[in-house]
């Protein structure tokens, strides 16, 4: 008997509401509110992101502060314009298919998508509301989300979180129908209903025995990436690495590189990797949503981050960077989260 996803929501915390996972943080908050003088510290930690990248700021505007080696190719569609202008500039640019388009302002996997032909890429035009970029489709094999700060009276930052994404995948036994695999992965049955309208019939293949079938190319939890705890790849060599990478970006202090490397090696070297974007202030350690994770261990972790950037706002607001009013802070979580 399965269980019901209802009850493995309750005892696995990844699969939380962020409300919910976060409001025994509450406390720890206000206490940081107290000793930074504001409600709003963190909007102070990222003073060359909007808001600090707390939410609402543009992934063009950010990209545009980091060394292009880093980047892959990466064209902004203002979405006013008309389709044969997007096209244009994909030409210029050279890039082909397959390709990745997101919305410019966005977050957590929302309307992320894999383009395969110009048909596709002309429906996802038609039918996205805002501007969003295009970008080459990175075929690295190794995604990582890296957490990096840096104090604003230090040269050199610190990596404290990485985590590696493992992409939703499933593997065929030579009898069962790709929904019938998906039925048995606890982490695909979230997805069942989005790979159903996906696959279409297309669910009642049957998979050869070991193959392995790539179910989702986007890399992210909400769409059924686990999230590995890669701490122990963490060294001296990687915090320069980052601090080398950030160097470049005047005013940000805090945030998390989703990225992918072809080895482990080039990471270290600082080579062959491939930012797809920086997202600051609330940018989670990623590595906590590991299923193997403790909750103790968790909050913990969320707390050394939450000091971090409390350290980090004292030092911007005594540079003359001053927090958003809350006010304006407000106004940001009734638009995109009320």
């Amino acid at each position: 008997m399965k269980i019901p996803l209802s009850i493995i929501k309750i005892f696995n915390y990844e699969y939380w509401p962020w409300w919910v996972f976060y409001l025994p943080m509450a406390p720890y908050w206000l206490y940081l509110s107290a000793k930074t003088r504001s409600l709003t510290f963190f909007t102070a930690v990222n003073p060359g992101i909007e808001a600090g990248g707390f939410y609402g700021e543009s992934k063009i505007d950010i990209l545009k502060n980091i060394n292009s080696q880093y980047l892959p190719k990466t064209v902004f569609v203002d979405k006013i314009q008309d389709f044969e202008k997007a096209i244009k500039q994909l030409e210029i640019n050279q890039l082909t298919f397959p390709l990745i388009a997101k919305p410019n302002i966005g977050e957590r996997g929302t309307n992320v998508a894999k383009i395969e032909s110009l048909e596709q890429l002309k429906v996802y035009h038609s039918q996205t509301p805002e501007d969003y970029i295009i970008q080459e489709f990175i075929t690295y094999p190794i995604e990582f989300g890296v957490l990096f700060s840096r104090l604003p009276n230090q040269s050199r930052g610190k990596v404290s979180s990485l985590t590696m994404k493992e992409l939703l995948t499933i593997t065929g036994d030579g009898k069962s129908t790709i929904r019938e695999l998906i039925e048995q992965s606890t982490r695909a049955r979230f997805q069942l209903e989005v790979l159903e309208a996906k696959l279409g019939e297309g669910m009642n293949e049957v998979l050869p025995k070991d193959e392995k079938r790539l179910l989702e190319p986007i890399g992210n939890h909400c769409r059924g990436t686990k999230f590995i705890n890669a701490n122990w790849i963490i060294n001296e060599k990687l915090d320069e690495v980052f601090s080398k990478i950030a160097e470049s970006f005047e005013g940000f202090y805090y945030g998390r590189f989703d990225m992918k490397v072809a080895s482990i090696e080039d990471l270290y070297r600082g080579e062959n990797i491939r930012i797809l974007e920086l997202n600051g202030v609330s940018s989670d350690p990623g590595h906590i949503y590991d299923p193997n994770y403790r909750l103790w261990q968790a909050y913990l972790d969320l707390r050394w981050h939450w000091k971090r950037t409390a350290e980090i706002s004292i030092q911007n607001q005594k540079r003359g960077f001053s927090p958003l009013p809350f006010s304006e802070v407000w106004a940001i979580i009734k638009k995109h989260f009320l």
